[in-house]
């Protein structure tokens, strides 16, 4: 498809809820898996920049973040357009109808230099060319009972995702990495492992929440960027939550439509740290926390469930 089709593309048809599939052990949908060969091919450029998150762990703030300071704070620039145009997402590949499809690899393939991309995809399979190319990534990581409830919440508007059943049912998925993109446990813990070895900046999201200043202060280093104080804080206003959710080129209200059904849940929902009280149970608490306990003891990465 000429990619000024996908340009227009609106997906305002619902779109049938799939089944997933398993690529290399990870739990992606059919359209993804039909397209993998070109993921895993994709080339990397050297000046290339990739945003990794576990899906609903801060991904759009911290593009929206990239992007202000890519920018030089320009609000304008930055609404030319949503945020899936501005960073493809990489391994996404969405059919509407035998015409229409939302290709991530396509779009970025077109897209001039400097690039900047996002993915969900663990560090495993992450196609070698970054590695090769030695680029950039900003990794953001979220709490495991913030980020179990965000995707829950996700799963129920966004058409795309498999029904994701009972709160209760999900929780066992999510445990049990049987969700799209596969464990939440080893996402973490192998982005953590490869931050040795690679340009990762390894950011958590409760910190972010904290003190946005000093979280941008460590993108920006890590950017080779520098910003006037008076800049920054327009950076910090600019993509905190309240605004990002009216932002209509932050908050899929505008395109996707026949994907997110925000009468169900919106895509920006809460961005609260602690959420996950107002969720779980006693029982489900105390299960989870055990076998969270097991999960991560090969690890010296810690979480802040609150702040």
């Amino acid at each position: 498809m000429a990619l000024d089709r996908m340009e227009g593309l609106n997906l305002k048809q619902t779109v049938a809820r799939g089944e997933l599939r398993e690529v290399e052990g990870i739990p992606f949908t059919e359209p993804m898996c039909k397209t993998w060969d070109q993921v895993k091919k994709f080339k990397a450029r050297p000046d290339d920049l990739l945003i990794a998150t576990y899906a609903k762990a801060g991904t759009t703030w911290t593009q929206e973040i990239v992007d202000m300071i890519q920018q030089n704070g320009d609000v304008e620039k930055c609404r030319r357009a949503s945020t899936y145009r501005r960073h493809p997402f990489l391994e996404w590949f969405i059919q509407e109808s035998p015409t229409d499809h939302y290709s991530g690899v396509e779009l970025a393939e077109a897209m001039p230099s400097p690039r900047t991309m996002k993915t969900h995809l663990p560090v495993q399979l992450v196609p070698p060319s970054f590695w090769e190319q030695n680029c950039k990534v900003i990794y953001m990581a979220r709490n495991a009972k913030d980020n179990l409830v965000s995707y829950y919440h996700f799963h129920r508007m966004a058409k795309a995702c498999p029904e994701p059943g009972t709160w209760e049912e999900f929780i066992e998925k999510f445990m049990t990495g049987k969700v799209l993109w596969g464990s939440w446990y080893d996402h973490v813990k192998g982005w953590w492992k490869a931050k040795d070895k690679h340009r990762i900046l390894y950011l958590f999201y409760e910190d972010m929440k904290e003190n946005p200043k000093r979280e941008i202060q460590k993108i920006l280093k890590f950017l080779e960027k520098d910003m006037s104080q008076e800049l920054l804080n327009k950076i910090v206003h600019s993509t905190s939550f309240e605004i990002m959710k009216e932002n209509p080129m932050a908050n899929y209200t505008t395109e996707f439509r026949g994907i997110m059904d925000h009468s169900v849940s919106p895509f920006m929902r809460k961005g609260a740290v602690g959420d996950w009280k107002n969720h779980f149970t006693v029982a489900q608490n105390e299960k989870f926390d055990e076998d969270y306990k097991k999960k991560m003891a090969d690890t010296s990465l810690v979480f802040r469930m609150e702040l």
